[in-house]
């Protein structure tokens, strides 16, 4: 009798919780703001992100991605493994925007953007790169390209603390 109240309780929690995903427009947002903005597609990718950061306390953050545009001009998009959107992160040469829910948040770059986002300085520039089967170098990270034909990428960041390992799994 306890397996089936647990087995129900399972189902119930992910019933409930997917009925409060949703997924939103082409744009990954209802908000109208963003609805007419365009992104340069000069690349796109698509797949599952992991990025680990030894702080103290240790954070790790795990979502499916969209990637898109340039490190000039670009657009990340995270969702959860149910399928909402997590976070819409959009940048431009002269800003940059993450809209999470219906709340926007604007800074004056891409870098600031992801550092704010998930607590760790990435490098927009070299990721771009990187993905592009280009190895560039990047302050404190060492990237290993040796796995791109399989369509994974791994990059290590030593210095500046807190150490992050950033991995990710293409689609595409």
């Amino acid at each position: 009798m306890s397996y089936s109240r647990l087995l129900v309780g399972v189902l119930a929690t992910i019933v409930l919780i997917a009925g409060c995903a949703h997924k939103t427009g082409a744009t990954g947002t209802n908000d109208s703001q963003f609805a007419s903005e365009t992104v340069a597609s000069e690349a796109q990718w698509s797949g599952r992100i992991s990025l680990q950061i030894q702080s103290e306390p240790p954070q790790a953050f795990y979502a499916s991605f969209e990637l898109k545009g340039s490190a000039a001009e670009g657009e990340l998009t995270l969702i959860s493994p149910i399928g909402s959107i997590l976070a819409v992160m959009r940048w431009t040469p002269n800003d940059a925007t993450l809209l999470q829910g219906s709340v926007a948040r604007n800074f004056s770059s891409a870098d600031e953007l992801l550092m704010q986002a998930t607590g760790a300085a990435l490098p927009v520039s070299a990721l771009f790169d990187w993905l592009g089967g280009k190895n560039s170098p990047a302050s404190g990270w060492t990237a290993d390209l040796s796995q791109l034909a399989n369509r994974r990428l791994n990059a290590i960041r030593k210095l500046p603390e807190p150490q992050a390992e950033l991995r990710m799994v293409l689609d595409r």
